[in-house]
């Protein structure tokens, strides 16, 4: 029996791990389940899968999540920063699932890290901001960092068992996301509704817009260079719109390896949480003959800049991706109620770029302090775009 804590239980991740967890009662059991504020699903799954912790954003939530459980509920219910790292490092559980959106993420993840867990992680924004600490910390520890995105996941499987000396280089798949075919000068009209309707996926609001902008795919270039110990120079992005190669690894004879399923995050969250078995899933294996063919094109940096800032950022190094982020997170939510345009994300993160001063091998602290200051920024910005607008 392996006990897991998943953070991020109420969001698509966190619930397709549940599921899973279900499917394999007898290998599987929940030790803390942590949420921000779905208390409604989140007291569901506490009757559930009794956890003997749960977590909420804050003390409200908690006092609300109380009131949505049976009365008998043994339960301990926590909230806010210091709660969440408390379930990451809940000493009975063995392995945490770092699925919480955003930079929220980094700090129950370094918790996890000191307390010796392993990490199925499907938090990129944890690498993003502070990979070379976070990895650092990790193998002084002697931790393992299993990745969950499908991106990451086919990496991994695709590198598994094989001479690292041997690598060429990483080819990470992108869908192209539900504008791939938009033309660039309708960009400024595109609703939040239009952009939420990714063709493969099913996945929650944030990252669902990073995918039509194409900047998850940047953050997952990030995080691939830290997971991997790989140059951003030596990973190429490919738009794969069949979204069935989750990505390649090639090596230094020509060859290929690549990783084939179906559009589906269950297999990559079960590899993770059961590595290195395999679980018998029963999930349906592509229709090839249905798909017909496998298409592949370059992406374009001029219509989908946030790649290209997410590359900018990667390249400069230090603090600058964690305010890339920061910025994007600020941009993304503005879009999302509708008070900026779809250009304007890029727009936010690009200046709030170059308002940034770099810090070069930055403490905890230094990106920390970027994080906030990027937010701050990111926020006046939207402002004057949103007074310009009237």
């Amino acid at each position: 029996m392996k006990y897991l804590s998943v953070l991020g239980s109420t969001g698509s991740i966190g619930c397709n791990t549940l599921a899973i967890v279900e499917q394999f009662p007898n290998r599987f059991a929940v030790k803390t389940l942590a949420a921000k504020t779905n208390t409604t699903l989140l007291a569901q799954q506490i009757v559930r899968f009794k956890p003997e912790l749960a977590v909420v954003f804050d003390e409200s939530r908690a006092e609300e999540l109380q009131t949505k459980l049976p009365s008998d509920t043994k339960v301990t219910i926590d909230f806010g920063t210091k709660g969440y790292q408390r379930a990451a490092a809940y000493p009975p559980s063995e392995m945490v699932v770092t699925a919480m959106v955003g930079a929220a993420g980094l700090l129950p993840t370094l918790a996890a890290i000191d307390a010796g867990k392993t990490v199925a992680l499907a938090n990129k924004e944890t690498l993003v901001m502070a990979g070379e600490i976070v990895m650092q910390r990790a193998a002084d520890r002697q931790v393992a960092i299993l990745p969950i995105d499908s991106e990451h996941s086919a990496i991994f499987q695709c590198l598994h068992g094989h001479n690292r000396d041997d690598l060429h280089k990483v080819i990470l798949t992108a869908s192209g996301g539900p504008l791939l075919h938009t033309p660039r000068e309708r960009f400024d009209c595109i609703t939040p509704q239009e952009a939420l309707k990714h063709p493969n996926w099913s996945m929650g609001r944030k990252i669902s817009i990073d995918s039509a902008t194409l900047m998850n795919k940047g953050l997952e270039l990030i995080e691939a260079t830290h997971l991997f110990n790989v140059s951003f120079k030596d990973i190429e992005v490919v738009v794969h719109p069949q979204s069935i190669i989750h990505s390649m690894v090639a090596y230094r004879d020509g060859s290929v390896l690549a990783q084939l399923s179906i559009p589906d995050m269950k297999g990559a969250i079960a590899y993770a949480i059961s590595f290195p078995e395999r679980l018998e899933l029963a999930q349906p294996l592509p229709a090839f003959a249905d798909i017909g063919a496998f298409t592949f094109e370059k992406p374009d940096l001029d219509k989908f800049n946030c790649l290209a800032l997410a590359v900018e950022a990667c390249q400069a190094g230090g603090t600058m991706p964690a305010v890339l982020n920061a910025a994007n997170e600020v941009a993304v939510h503005a879009y999302l109620e509708n008070r900026i345009s779809f250009n304007a994300i890029a727009a936010t993160i690009s200046n709030t770029m170059q308002a940034h001063t770099l810090v070069t091998n930055p403490s905890l602290s230094d990106i920390m302090k970027a994080d906030h200051a990027a937010r701050e920024g990111a926020l006046a910005l939207i402002d004057t775009f949103v007074n310009e607008s009237r």
